[in-house]
């Protein structure tokens, strides 16, 4: 049996270039050596891995051991989803190795005054132009909430959709109306998306600035960044247009959407700049283990004894 040799995280390709997802159901997914063969009734699909960011195993999806080793080795980030991707259940790791911005991510949420200057900034990427910097997160949330309902109301204008309200049950997706049923999965995929980009760059998903208690609350926080430009005019235009198949509609204007509005690249720019991070998205793939100190971090897998220990073990001798 021959072993193939693993990808080395340099070599893969940043998260930021690749294609947005990919949803699949009621078929098997395997592997065809780098790729990854899925097939259902309609037949068998090829799929190349490498230029993937996000995975959705959506309801009847059986996956063997060797296709989640090549899309673990390729750093795909695989969610497993429910009915339309509304619900999450579980994610594989990514291709992240640093983890510098995970410990930058957790001092500043752990801290109050920087939790809420993070926090500011993500409302300021909402309201650009706007001085939010003495407002109070009350006040914010106010704020965003007449954003995203005047949102709805320009989105239902321009397409000549009814709206009323947001509604929507996450146990029953089948019962909303069809604009609140297409907003469901629009949403699905924005998080898969951004659930991609938090873990591929080595984030956590549940310590979120905005969001708190859950555990994708810092996807829920960067997929908010992007709503008013992507899934809300996604589900409106795709009810516009008619009320079947809605689900599958709706992640292929989405996909279109992501793909034209660089979703992916601008998301990896957005989550860095929000840490404070100056570094290239290729260097947090590198590992770089090392043991803990109070002034700085020094190197591991190295024997360290001090003064007096080295000269009793002399003395010994």
């Amino acid at each position: 049996m021959v072993t193939q040799r693993s990808t080395k995280p340099q070599e893969l390709q940043p998260v930021s270039q690749r294609l947005s997802f990919l949803y699949v159901e009621r078929a098997t997914v395997s592997r065809d050596l780098n790729t990854l063969a899925l097939a259902s009734e309609k037949g068998l699909i090829r799929v190349p891995v490498a230029t993937l960011a996000c995975l959705l195993l959506g309801p009847g999806t059986r996956i063997s051991h060797q296709a989640v080793s090549v899309l673990s080795d390729s750093g795909v980030s695989v969610v497993w989803v429910g009915e339309q991707g509304v619900r999450y259940y579980a994610h594989g790791l990514s291709q992240a190795r640093s983890t510098r911005l995970l410990e930058r991510q957790a001092a500043l949420v752990s801290n109050r005054r920087t939790r809420l200057a993070t926090a500011r900034r993500m409302y300021e990427m909402r309201f650009p132009g706007e001085d939010v910097s003495r407002l109070t997160m009350q006040q914010l949330r106010g704020r965003e909430g007449a954003r995203v309902r005047a949102a709805y109301r320009q989105e239902a204008a321009r397409t000549g959709v009814e709206w009323s309200s947001r509604r929507y049950d996450p146990n029953d997706w089948a019962a909303g109306d069809p604009v609140n049923r297409a907003l469901s999965a629009a949403n699905a995929c924005l998080y898969g998306i951004c659930h991609a980009v938090v873990v591929a760059l080595g984030c956590s998903p549940g310590l979120g600035f905005i969001h708190t208690g859950h555990a994708r609350a810092f996807v829920y926080d960067v997929a908010d960044l992007y709503k008013t430009s992507t899934s809300v005019p996604a589900a409106f235009e795709v009810v516009a247009e008619g009320e079947h198949d809605i689900g599958g509609r709706t992640r292929r204007v989405m996909r279109d959407l992501v793909r034209e509005r660089h979703v992916l690249e601008q998301a990896v720019k957005d989550v860095t700049r929000l840490l404070a991070v100056t570094e290239d998205e290729d260097d947090l793939l590198y590992e770089s283990l090392a043991l803990w100190d109070e002034d700085e971090p020094v190197p591991a897998g190295v024997l360290y004894l001090d003064a007096s220990e080295l000269f009793d073990d002399l003395s010994e001798t």
